[in-house]
């Protein structure tokens, strides 16, 4: 754990756990980043903005603030032409989001999801839709980086730079897809990721730097304890921003 240590759950022994802590599952992929960051990239992300929101959130509020085991499979079906990549799907990815929040609420208050992988936005919002039917206070927010590149290109490469440097492999003669994601979804869904760039880079990693991922990190942290903290969901489950209209005032 970064900071203060005391939040690894899979590190505790259960007398450790107080009543009702909040607690953070990361949850990621293992797929292809390109040629130069590891399979593990979504998980290490969502690992690490966990732990630092856990972080702020204790010194903020007092209270127990736990980081889960990470979840490292995801529904990545879109990278399945390189080698390296596992996918569970949606199917089974939704069967293991919904009976891990079953589980955690036995004895967790509030469960929240910490997402580092795009193509787990949809199985979430089903899982925690349901979830949250069910009665279970459980809810999702993510790692997103606005205004970044898909996929492996200059953002993902400073944050991978900033957290795990010895993790990434040269990229200066790395190439990708840079053509707007808009443009290229179609192809994406029909053919995969593969198809639109050999590499698997969407975006460009010319650039990239450890302190330009630091910023990325504190920025991403910042945004997630706001939503965190002000405990605001939406009929699917996702944490609102501040600001944001409540589903009721939506509706």
């Amino acid at each position: 754990m970064a900071g203060t240590g005391d939040g690894d759950l899979a590190g505790a022994a259960w007398p450790d756990v107080a009543a009702a802590p909040l607690v953070l599952v990361p949850l990621g992929s293992t797929e292809q980043h390109g040629p130069h960051l590891p399979l593990s990239t979504d998980t290490v992300i969502a690992r690490a903005v966990a732990e630092r929101v856990a972080d702020v959130l204790r010194a903020q509020a007092g209270g127990q603030v736990l980081v889960a085991p990470a979840i490292a499979y995801g529904a990545s079906g879109e990278h399945a032409g390189f080698p390296g990549t596992i996918s569970i799907g949606h199917e089974a990815l939704h069967a293991v989001i919904v009976e891990t929040a079953r589980s955690l609420a036995a004895w967790a208050g509030r469960v929240v999801l910490v997402n580092g992988h795009g193509g787990n936005v949809a199985t979430l919002d089903a899982a925690a839709g349901r979830l949250r039917r069910e009665g279970h206070d459980a809810a999702w927010t993510g790692c997103g980086i606005p205004g970044g590149d898909a996929h492996a290109g200059f953002a993902e490469t400073s944050v991978m730079l900033y957290l795990a440097p010895g993790l990434v492999r040269p990229f200066g003669a790395v190439t990708g897809e840079t053509r707007p994601l808009d443009v290229i979804m179609p192809e994406l869904v029909a053919r995969g990721v593969r198809a639109v760039s050999p590499s698997g880079v969407l975006g460009d990693p010319a650039g990239a730097s450890g302190e330009r991922g630091r910023e990325i990190v504190d920025a991403v942290v910042a945004s997630a304890v706001l939503r965190i903290g002000g405990a605001r969901v939406d009929e699917r489950g996702r944490l609102l921003d501040p600001g944001t209209p409540s589903p009721k005032a939506r509706a």
